[in-house]
């Protein structure tokens, strides 16, 4: 059967528009301040060298008054939350909501803790602009902050696919004004109406510690080029970060192969792969 003319279209559209983006990023090589967790920061660091965009590890409040201002966006994940970090986080965020700077939040294991609900639900009112999870961080936040005190999921893993939480993600952006995205076999990504599903990717990626780290941080990346439109950014992204774990899974031989060879991928992307790979289809 031939491949309908309008989806072909779509994909074209979205190549493009993708590796506009990921050109962008190595143009540029925006500042991207990564306030994530302990286990995540080789990987997150990698990950944003290899796309083209310049990582900053840096989480002391002392130092947010002189360095946050010149970064191009910042990534909160909150991995290795703890009381000290708490503070400096919204005092990151809180920065970049007053200077127009861009800034992604992941919520790691969100209702892992009362601690960890309250905390991400002080930063969802300090307004991201994009929220980044598994389908049940995203069904979690969406719940908590409708409903303060509830917890729904246990740990990082999630026990929902992405499908799952098409409506709790769409709930989240309408109630907090952020793009939302939802990792999983397809990614999702919203603003409230319209709902994104790129589906690149390969399953071994989910044996790699910290892939969903570094693809908030990515999407961040993203953002920081192109700040008018985060849906596209988020969505392209995700697609891009997906792509390579395609490429990478070629040549790797499991969890720790892939890690190498994704990285090395997203380094050595060119457009002609991914405009041949990219799949991102309009689902509302």
């Amino acid at each position: 059967m031939d491949p309908n003319p309008t989806q072909t279209q779509t994909q074209i559209q979205w190549g493009s528009k993708a590796w506009h983006l990921l050109s962008l990023v190595r143009a540029q090589s925006p500042l991207i301040q990564c306030m994530t967790n302990f286990v995540s920061m080789d990987i997150v660091a990698n990950t944003l060298l290899s796309a083209g965009a310049s990582p900053a590890m840096l989480h002391a409040a002392e130092e947010l008054p002189d360095f946050t201002p010149r970064a191009a966006a910042l990534c909160v994940n909150v991995g290795t939350l703890s009381p000290s970090w708490l503070p400096a986080m919204k005092a990151a965020a809180q920065l970049c909501s007053a200077l127009g700077t861009p800034w992604v939040l992941d919520p790691v294991a969100v209702s892992a803790s009362t601690f960890r609900s309250d905390a991400c639900r002080e930063l969802l009112r300090l307004k991201p602009t994009v929220v980044r999870g598994n389908a049940s961080e995203i069904i979690a936040l969406s719940l908590a902050s409708a409903q303060p005190h509830t917890n729904a999921a246990k740990g990082v893993d999630s026990v929902h696919e992405s499908m799952d939480a098409v409506e709790a993600a769409k709930l989240l952006a309408q109630t907090s004004g952020a793009i939302v995205a939802v990792s999983g076999a397809t990614d999702i990504v919203t603003d409230g109406n319209r709902v994104v599903g790129a589906h690149n990717g390969v399953a071994m990626m989910q044996k790699i510690t910290a892939t969903g780290c570094s693809v908030t941080a990515l999407i961040a990346a993203f953002v920081a080029v192109d700040k008018t439109h985060a849906l596209d950014a988020a969505v392209s992204a995700l697609a891009v970060f997906g792509v390579a774990g395609e490429l990478g899974m070629k040549m790797a031989n499991g969890p720790a192969s892939l890690r190498v060879q994704l990285i090395d991928a997203l380094y050595g992307l060119d457009e002609a792969a991914l405009n041949s790979h990219v799949n991102i289809t309009s689902l509302c």
